[in-house]
């Protein structure tokens, strides 16, 4: 598998600036990796270059292996029909329930089964929305703050197990939070600041994994080399 973009770059119409400019990076490895950055420096509109619904770009961008590429965002919404529970069981495959039952259960999701979409809080929402993407058949999945408003512990928890079942899948996790994407990230892509007149860096996460402990220092530099490169 190959995700890597050469001197990528992408304006909108009519904007004086673009969003990003000169993008140079490389994945060639299954793992959980980042896109971080400042609001505004494009890490949304690089998720949506990557899935095909924005074009116009310039540069070269090489996805090797990586189909299907899903993307899964914040305050995305379920179908209002029919409860959460049965909207789940109908879009997953038969040879999957061991694994949405797991997800469930790992999500937090039991007592809300019998809920509609509107009556969930925030977190149950995004919670519930990611389970149909991982689901689904994917090499690629785009995690756009889809783990926004939940609590810290159950997003830990989340996390770690996704790593350890979908140990073969490509994930890009877009998210505000320092801490998390230098503590769970294999490589933590940086979109810099707009008027930086650099490219993105990629910094080495530390990759956390169940029954392994992370030394604080070694953390703190992490978030650090994180930082000076936004």
């Amino acid at each position: 598998m190959k995700l890597s973009c050469r001197d990528l770059g992408f304006r909108y119409a009519g904007a004086t600036h673009p969003v990003f400019d000169r993008l140079n990076l490389t994945l060639t490895e299954p793992g959980f990796n980042a896109i971080f950055g400042p609001s505004g420096v494009g890490k949304t509109t690089f998720a949506k270059i990557l899935m095909g619904a924005v074009d116009g770009y310039r540069g070269r961008l090489t996805l090797d292996g990586l189909a299907p590429c899903l993307y899964a965002y914040n305050l995305e919404r379920l179908p209002g029909w029919s409860t959460v529970g049965r909207h789940l069981e109908r879009i997953c495959p038969s040879e999957r329930q061991g694994l949405l039952k797991e997800l469930v259960g790992l999500f937090g999701l039991e007592k809300i089964l019998n809920s509609r979409f509107s009556e969930l809080s925030l977190g149950q929402k995004n919670r519930a929305s990611l389970i149909r993407y991982l689901l689904q058949d994917f090499r690629l999945l785009i995690m756009d703050e889809s783990l926004a408003n939940v609590d810290e512990a159950t997003r830990r928890q989340i996390i770690l197990r996704i790593k350890e079942i979908f140990a073969d899948r490509l994930f890009l996790y877009i998210s505000h939070n320092l801490m998390e994407v230098a503590t769970f990230c294999k490589e933590v892509v940086v979109f810099p600041s707009s008027d930086k007149p650099s490219g993105a860096r990629a910094v080495r996460g530390q990759d956390l994994t169940r029954g392994r402990e992370i030394d604080a220092s070694a953390l703190n530099q992490t978030m650090l080399e994180i930082v000076n490169a936004a």
